[in-house]
């Protein structure tokens, strides 16, 4: 185990010179596999090994469509804190449970904090949530990456014990830039070489170059676990682990994607300074509220 630049202990160092090697994973992935909730114990398996787990139909088609008149109203006031536009649309809008009445609910609705609470085992709070957009004709993907390996170097989030619930608003075809996942990789991490750039926070997540990990180790990790794609129709939901490794392809066809992107963070694994030694991000990217979501 190495020290910080602040001389706490770093399990998962990552941002470093040279060529970083690959780690096991020291954490489970579920935590609470006694614990009752909704998803059954051949799920939770699933999820645990696998890294992942699709949740069909947790929408109804009314709420889909009233989510989606929700984005449409946050999009259009450009000047909102935490919106991120590509080529003059907007892409993410960051806390969008803070500035959503109807997404606040969502992050507490029984289907959605029951699911997070039984996989991490735990009393949760949200570290993270984003309304996302995936344009028709010039969407751009992003690249390969864990986000842990972000959240721990930029946030301070110690261990993997995070969970994200992404929930398709718009059908997730093969072809619309669907997101990818690698199956059994949240079992390794992925230590990511150079440092982090000031405000790296304020460029596009599609625009990236730091905090990705190296070809060689993206094809070690392919050829071990295969690569997978969430497809389902609108208001299905896949939630995956923080660690696991993903990224999604350019949307060139007529059909746009977009979703909800909701991370639960363990109030035991509540943030610290982050282990890459810079500022922590602002708290609409990064929250530091670690107060128990509640019904």
């Amino acid at each position: 185990m190495t020290l910080t630049k602040t001389g706490t202990a770093d399990p998962y160092p990552t941002r470093i010179s040279g060529d970083p090697e690959l780690l096991d994973r020291i954490e489970p992935t579920v935590w609470a596999t006694g614990t009752a909730g909704p998803i059954d114990p051949a799920g939770l398996a699933a999820h645990d090994s696998r890294g992942f787990s699709v949740h069909h139909d947790l929408l109804s088609p009314a709420e889909v469509n009233a989510f989606r008149h929700e984005l449409d109203r946050l999009a259009a006031d450009r000047a909102r804190r935490g919106v991120i536009t590509e080529d003059g649309e907007v892409r993410t809008i960051f806390a969008a449970h803070r500035e959503s009445p109807l997404i606040a609910e969502l992050v507490r609705d029984p289907r959605v904090l029951d699911r997070a609470r039984q996989i991490l085992g735990s009393e949760v709070y949200v570290h993270q949530s984003r309304a996302t957009y995936l344009a028709a004709f010039e969407g751009r993907g992003h690249y390969w990456h864990s986000d842990f390996e972000t959240w721990h170097a930029e946030d301070g989030m110690r261990a993997p014990r995070a969970v994200s619930m992404s929930i398709a608003l718009t059908d997730h075809h093969p072809f619309n830039g669907g997101l990818m996942m690698m199956p059994g990789s949240h079992r390794t991490f992925v230590p990511c070489a150079g440092g982090t750039p000031p405000e790296h926070y304020r460029t596009p997540l599609m625009d990236h170059e730091i905090g990705l990990p190296s070809a060689e180790n993206l094809t070690s990790l392919a050829s071990a676990y295969g690569i997978e794609q969430f497809t389902a129709p609108a208001g299905s939901a896949v939630m995956y682990d923080a660690n696991l490794m993903h990224g999604s392809g350019n949307n060139i066809t007529p059909f746009p994607r977009s979703h909800i992107f909701l991370v639960f963070n363990s109030v035991d694994n509540a943030l610290e300074e982050p282990f890459g030694g810079d500022p922590p991000r602002p708290t609409y990217v990064a929250s530091r509220d670690f107060t128990p979501l509640t019904r």
